[in-house]
């Protein structure tokens, strides 16, 4: 089997990704679980010679070099018109492995309602000029996705230029209202520290910083924020409370009312998803929990009274904030998931089954 099966394969179960591993069969993750797509197993061999396969090429000089060095490398690839691959390699027991995502590139010409995503908020959230918009989730729950349709939303409506900063880069935009410029970790620039170092000679109005992922990073980003730039970037967070405790904990002590005080000015809000399998088991529906930055969100960040602000999102929808507990309430209501999909993925289970049994829904 040749990495172009193997791709196809992908396509065809709608996978979102395949794990290669020797002596162990295909297996993809369909619909947040992971199956044995394709009887038999691969060999030691079979797994190196895809691995040289998807390598070669001058293009992957770089993969091979971290491959030998550091034992594990990441980079995108093409396959056909609408299809990108992000491909990550690795050792495991002295063997190579891969794990291979999808990405379609078709959903960047979707609209954010029929992604099953709040329009309003996120339009609004676009449209600001500067501050810090924060996407959160666990691994593979539609952050990229969610984040290249607000860049491409900005793209066919504003005429700005968007400067983004990735590893790798996953979903390649073009110019229209915008002008684009997507910088990739390794291949374009050195680090997110150095590309974050570089961005004010580049003009940008919109800047897409990958991923926070430490001291240095965060502090470019917030700087880029308070500098009159609209930033976005993601966090693995749950919730919109522990993004903000997590912002802050990047932080020595000493710091952190600093940046509770300029949180509370140019954090414009915080988007927290999870792909649910959908009633029909046909497919993935996203829940989501929205905060903005209303005065009393404001208030609680600047007093650092972290621990109040889910209360405050329930209230908010005047301000277009909703809680997850929220969203699966209307999601089990509008019968896009079953409310035993619901309960698995609440954060207050028992709270959830209270009002589910109060409403009649169980």
């Amino acid at each position: 089997m040749n990495i172009e099966e193997i791709l196809e394969i992908m396509i065809e179960k709608d996978a979102s990704d395949v794990f290669i591993r020797a002596h162990s069969p295909l297996k993809a993750r369909i619909y947040t679980e992971v199956e044995k797509i394709r009887e038999g197993n691969f060999s030691v061999e079979d797994v190196e010679e895809i691995v040289q396969e998807i390598t070669k090429g001058k293009d992957r000089k770089k993969p091979r070099e971290n491959l030998k060095l550091i034992k594990s490398c990441e980079f995108t690839i093409w396959h056909k018109e609408f299809w990108r691959f992000r491909v990550g390699i690795f050792y495991q027991r002295n063997t190579p492995s891969l794990v291979i995502r999808k990405i379609d590139l078709r959903l960047t010409s979707s609209t954010f309602d029929e992604l099953g995503l709040p329009s309003a908020v996120l339009e609004k959230f676009c449209k600001e000029r500067r501050g810090l918009i924060i996407l959160t989730g666990v691994t593979g729950c539609g952050k990229s996705t969610t984040i290249a349709n607000m860049l491409e939303y900005i793209n066919v409506n504003l005429p700005r230029h968007i400067l983004t900063i990735e590893a790798p880069i996953e979903f390649i935009l073009s110019d229209k209202k915008a002008i684009i410029n997507q910088r990739e970790i390794g291949v374009d620039v050195i680090s997110y520290k150095d590309g974050l170092k570089q961005f004010a000679v580049h003009s940008p109005d919109v800047l897409y910083v990958g991923n926070i992922l430490d001291t240095d990073t965060c502090s470019a980003a917030l700087t880029a924020a308070e500098t009159g730039v609209l930033v976005f970037s993601t966090l693995h967070t749950v919730n919109a409370s522990s993004t903000v405790e997590r912002i802050v904990n990047f932080f020595p002590p000493h710091q952190q009312h600093l940046i509770l005080d300029l949180l509370s000015c140019i954090l414009k809000g915080v988007i927290s998803l999870r792909l649910l399998p959908s009633a029909d088991g046909l497919g993935l529906i996203p829940a989501y929990e929205v905060m903005t930055l209303s005065p009393s969100i404001a208030r609680l960040i600047r007093e650092n009274k972290l621990w109040e602000i889910p209360k405050y999102i329930t209230s908010g929808g005047v301000y277009g904030m909703k809680s997850f507990h929220q969203c699966l309430l209307g999601l089990i209501e509008e019968k896009k998931i079953t409310p035993e999909v619901a309960l698995e993925y609440a954060d207050k289970k028992e709270e959830l089954e209270m009002e589910l049994r109060n409403r009649g829904l169980i």
